[in-house]
């Protein structure tokens, strides 16, 4: 079977497929809030997020073979090809459960910005979960790969749910909740590293610690108050990422003086984003943005519902 051609980075189907081939896109995550409220005896936070899918996709493409074990190639040649991929552990843990004979080569298009707090890597994971699961017929629910997915990675199951939805406890406590207003979403990510679990290490947890509002988030997008919402949306991670990169709230600033309702950092960072109610002013807000934050990535996009 013929592929598909891949358009650009849009496009409303999400995959195609026949016995021996198929691809996939995986949609990369914002946190229109995140809050975190506790940390665990094993070393884990408890956390309490608003996830949001957007159509910024990586694409996937699966082909059968008929010697065992997982191939893994992609666009990118620093990333890991090995056990060290989200991609191959998931795949390795649904073929030895399954046991449904042959292999898999795995091409990844990776377009989603690396390390960037877009969960590129754990929806990378989710959507290899759901290919196999369709590709081989195994019939399994959300619910059943999410509860398999848990074991890899916490943000993974959210990844297969997608859209809209609060999760909580290490982030595999998954509830849906009203839908995010239409609105168009700038990504501008600079071009700095930001370790996650440094992000979370240093994160104070005190009587003095700021949270975000997250019920009162809910509440916005329940009466569908985008103005609202872009007011009371936070992140608690930006009091230490913002420090050590004081970058981020200058694309804040930028985002805002340039027609954003409102602006966030995603997870630990380091990508912002801003919801426009204005295409046009979001698009020439990239556009300018490319101009001011060199060798940034940054790309306009709407919701993935």
């Amino acid at each position: 079977m013929a592929l598909k051609t891949i358009g650009e980075l849009t496009g409303k189907t999400d995959s195609e497929s026949n016995t021996d081939s198929m691809w996939i896109n995986a949609p990369a995550k914002i946190n229109i809030g995140l809050d975190v409220v506790g940390e665990r005896e094993d070393g884990y936070h408890e956390v309490r997020m608003i996830m949001q899918s957007i159509r910024l996709f990586d694409r996937l493409t699966l082909t059968r073979k008929k010697d065992p074990g997982v191939r893994l190639t992609t666009n990118l040649k620093f990333l890991p090809t090995d056990e060290n991929n989200l991609i191959a552990k998931c795949a390795k843990l649904l073929l030895k459960e399954f046991e449904p004979g042959g292999g898999l080569t795995i091409n990844l298009e990776k377009r989603i910005p690396v390390a960037a707090g877009l969960a590129g890597g754990s929806t990378d994971a989710a959507s290899t979960m759901i290919a196999i699961n369709q590709m081989y017929g195994l019939n399994l629910s959300n619910s059943q790969l999410m509860k398999r997915a848990v074991k890899i990675g916490a943000d993974i199951p959210y990844c297969i749910m997608k859209g809209t939805a609060l999760a909580e406890g290490i982030g595999e406590k998954l509830s849906t909740i009203p839908k995010l207003p239409n609105c168009n979403i700038l990504i501008v990510k600079p071009k700095i590293h930001v370790s996650t679990r440094e992000i979370y290490s240093n994160l104070v947890l005190d009587e003095n610690t700021v949270h975000p509002d997250i019920d009162r988030m809910i509440e916005d997008m329940k009466n569908r108050k985008l103005k609202d919402l872009c007011e009371h949306m936070g992140n608690i991670l930006e009091s230490v990422t913002i420090p050590a990169h004081p970058e981020i709230a200058e694309i804040k600033e930028f985002m805002l003086q340039n027609g954003a309702l409102g602006s966030l950092m995603s997870g630990s960072g380091p990508t912002v984003f801003g919801i426009y109610d204005d295409k046009d002013a979001a698009m020439r807000a990239k556009t300018a943005a490319l101009e001011k934050f060199d060798k940034s990535f940054a790309f306009v996009t709407d919701l993935y519902r």
